[in-house]
């Protein structure tokens, strides 16, 4: 065998395990998993109202 068959052997088999990796970890390999639903974040409870002084209404004067 010569030096240039071996060096595609070995480049064949680095670019294989290369694509295997990116098929597992990208996207591709998201498709046969079920997608992950995030809880929704329960809304926090709304604050008290501040309380109010009196009201002061302008009455007009007869």
């Amino acid at each position: 065998m010569s030096s240039e068959s071996v060096g595609g052997i070995l480049g064949a088999i680095v670019a294989a395990i290369v694509l295997a990796v990116a098929v597992v970890f990208g996207p591709i390999g998201q498709f046969g998993r079920a997608p992950k639903v995030e809880q929704p974040v329960a809304a926090p409870a709304p604050a008290a109202p501040a309380p109010r002084g009196p009201v002061i209404r302008e009455v007009p004067n007869n």
